[in-house]
This record gives C-alpha cells, sequence and structure tokens, in this order.
C-alpha cells in the first residue's frame, strides 16, 4: 500500500484519496465495470419481460438467476481474495463476463434467445461477480491508508451509483436505437475495457500472506466464525441483511412496477432508474466528502429506517412527479447506509481477513434479488404497489427493533 501521500487536515478526502494513482485507476475500471452490469440489467429485465408477457414473477426468477450464485460462491470469492492476487481475479471475472454476455448477444441478435439462456448465463454472471466483488472491496486497503478507507470506499462507490445514473438512460434509449441485441454487444465491448484498466493497477498484484497448511475450506470457515464469534462485526452483518431482504426487492421488480403504475416504457423505466442513481450518487458523495463520522451506528440505523419509510410511500406513486423526487431520497440513504456498513465492516477486520469478510457481506447481499422472489409472487395477488409497499414497511419496523434492542450497534 502506498503509505507515502501526506493527509492534510485543510484538504478534502476526495483530493487526497485520488492523489493514490491505483485509486484512480481503480475507480476507473470500477465505473466501467458497473456500468457494464447496469446496462446488462435494464436489458435482461426488459428482454425477460419481452420472453414472458410481462410476468413480474418470472423477471424476479431471471434477476434472481444472477443473485444466486453471488449468494453461494461469494465466500469461496473472499477465500480466493485472500488467497490469490486481487487483482488478477478481478481482470479474469471481468474477461469472463465479457464472453458470457458476447454469447446473449449472438443468440438475441440470431433470434434464438429464450427465457432459459437468460438463466443459465445469469448464473454465469452472478459467478463472476462473486469473484469480482470481494477483491474489488478488499483491494481498497491495499491500496489507501486505514483513515481514508470510509472516503475511498464511498467514492468506489459513487462509480457504481454514478452509472446508476446514466446507465438505466443509456440502456433504455439504446434498447430503442440498436435493440436489446446490440445492447449486449457494447456490454461486451466495456467489460473488455474494464478488464484492460485494473491491469494497470500495481496494488493486489501479490496474495496475502496465510498459512500455506490451510485449505479453501478452512479459510472460508475461518472467515465465516471471524464475523460470527466477534459481537461487533456480528451485529453490523447482521443490520444488513434486514435491508438486503426488504430494502432492495423494489430494484429487481421496478421493470413491473413501472409498467402497472404509470405506464412507462423503457425510456420512462431509465429515467426512473436515472433519479435513483443519481439519490444513491449524492449519498456517496456526502460520506466521501466527510471526514469523520462520531456515530456512525445511529446513522447507519437512521438512514436505513428512512429508507424504508420512503420505500412504502414510493410504491403508491400514481406519477413521474411523485415517483422521481421519492425514488432520489431512496438512493440517498440507500447508499448512505451501504457505505457506512461497508466501511463498518472493513475497519472492524484484519487485512488478511477483509476479502471473506467482504463475501460473507456479498453472500447477503446476493440474496437481494432472491427477496424479490416471495413479493412478485405477492404482486401478482394485491400488485406490484402493495407489495413494495409491504416491503418497505417491513424494513422499517425491523430497522426500528434492531436500534431499540441492540445497544452495541446503536452505539459505534
Amino acid at each position: 500500500m502506498n503509505s507515502s501521500k501526506q493527509y492534510s487536515k485543510s484538504e478534502s478526502p476526495i483530493i487526497t484519496t485520488l492523489k493514490y494513482r491505483d485509486f484512480r485507476w481503480l475507480w476507473i475500471g470500477s465505473f466501467g465495470s458497473f456500468l457494464a452490469m447496469n446496462i446488462q440489467m435494464i436489458t435482461r429485465s426488459w428482454l425477460a419481460l419481452q420472453l414472458t408477457d410481462n410476468n413480474p414473477l418470472l423477471l424476479a426468477m431471471v434477476m434472481a438467476s444472477f443473485a444466486l450464485p453471488m449468494t453461494v460462491f461469494s465466500l469461496l470469492g473472499g477465500a480466493l481474495a485472500d488467497r490469490l492476487p486481487r487483482r488478477s481475479l478481478i481482470v479474469f471475472s471481468q474477461s469472463g463476463n465479457a464472453i458470457m454476455t458476447l454469447f446473449i448477444a449472438i443468440l438475441d441478435m440470431t433470434g434464438n434467445i429464450e427465457l432459459w439462456h437468460l438463466l443459465i448465463i445469469g448464473v454465469l454472471n452472478g459467478s463472476m461477480m462473486a469473484i469480482n466483488m470481494p477483491s474489488r472491496q478488499a483491494i481498497l486497503s491495499d491500496i489507501v491508508p486505514d483513515k481514508l478507507l470510509m472516503n475511498a470506499i464511498a467514492l468506489n462507490t459513487s462509480s457504481m451509483n454514478l452509472t446508476r445514473v446514466i446507465g438505466p438512460a443509456i440502456a433504455g434509449f439504446l434498447i430503442i436505437i440498436i435493440e436489446t441485441s446490440g445492447v449486449f454487444l457494447i456490454v461486451s465491448i466495456i467489460y473488455v475495457l474494464t478488464a484492460l484498466s485494473m491491469s494497470m493497477v500495481n496494488a493486489g498484484k501479490t496474495p496475502i500472506k496465510i498459512s500455506k497448511k490451510s485449505t479453501i475450506t478452512s479459510d472460508i470457515k475461518e472467515g465465516i466464525l471471524y464475523v460470527i464469534n466477534d459481537k461487533t462485526r456480528r451485529n453490523i452483518m447482521l443490520m444488513l441483511f434486514i435491508p438486503v431482504l426488504f430494502g432492495f426487492s423494489y430494484y429487481s421488480l421496478l421493470p413491473a412496477w413501472a409498467t402497472e403504475a404509470l405506464n412507462a416504457q423503457s425510456d420512462g423505466l431509465g429515467i426512473i432508474m436515472m433519479g435513483m442513481g443519481l439519490g444513491a450518487l449524492t449519498g456517496s458523495l456526502i460520506i466521501a466528502y466527510i471526514k469523520k463520522i462520531n456515530s456512525k451506528g445511529k446513522a447507519l440505523l437512521l438512514a436505513c429506517s428512512t429508507w424504508g419509510l420512503l420505500l412504502a410511500i414510493f410504491a403508491q406513486s400514481n406519477s413521474y412527479y411523485m415517483a422521481i423526487p421519492l425514488v432520489i431520497f431512496i438512493g440517498i440513504f440507500s447508499s448512505v447506509f451501504m457505505s457506512l456498513n461497508t466501511t463498518l465492516l472493513q475497519s472492524s477486520s484484519e487485512p488478511d481477513k477483509r476479502g471473506r469478510v467482504m463475501s460473507v457481506s456479498m453472500m447477503s447481499f446476493g440474496l437481494m434479488p432472491l427477496s424479490s422472489i416471495p413479493f412478485g409472487a405477492l404482486a401478482l395477488i394485491t400488485g406490484t404497489s402493495n407489495s413494495l409497499s409491504l416491503s418497505g414497511l417491513i424494513l422499517l419496523a425491523l430497522t426500528i427493533l434492531f436500534f431499540i434492542f441492540n445497544d452495541r450497534l446503536r452505539n459505534l
């Protein structure tokens, strides 16, 4: 890790963090990776709706096919991140995504695409993401000192959130111009470029030192116990599960909600998701700019409960004028929550275990589209709006209960 940079008290943490050359290349690579992922997610959702006649349950299953491997294989990705060169793992996974997305483009272009193709390729894309994300998160601690870790995490998250602003809008309009097959081809090219940008990073060329006697299985077990046996890390991780299960349900079901509530087309869906990304970008930049937050636990719980309340109200929107401001604020509070949660997890973990700790976090994050399946089934009965409102109210209630009964997390 390059520790030669001087941290000035008067200088913005954003500027100080960007002085690290490796961080700049990592940020570029993250931007490209998340841009490809967001464009691909919208395009996959739109194609799935066309193939399933706007069925919200089948849409949720397509999105879940991407998430399931992140839940199953993220622990393996975390163990690999602490055993193998993190940079190499990121480059490998990006290259794999490029190949598989190109295959989707060819199937779609030739008119041979079917729903089961989306499900299988979704599983493979998710597997690559399970390898990618633990290394991408853990490599930050190889690049910047611990006192800049919160700002680096937030700035790196801002690359993802920036793509959530422009990615859906790009996807929505590109689908109209070059159809879904052309969009998948562009996504494949972007993945290639992100692999090349990550090859410019010097950090992560060598693995973190671990016992030569250990096995992958023992490394995974050690990482799980490392989280479970420490009350602070365990509470932070438990708090992550609540919004993953009940706060992100809207993300997978948003295409179905937009067509039901607003009669939106692909460009309208892109605008709504652009608003969500704008809010998330704002939230991550706020955290990146702040030098210190003394009561991270209270801030974490406040952000999550507000997120739940806003989601419950947003789901009942019946116009763009109401939906877009609400979705912007949902983006802000969800981004603040995720940045703080990741910071608390990494700062409470030892460097040689951060890959595995992040993989446990990724495993929970992988449940996000899976959680949308029961809400997708409920949407068939009650409508997507009511289903998502219930999701938001459950998030609000569970967060308040966690706040009341968990003084350890509340007082962090």
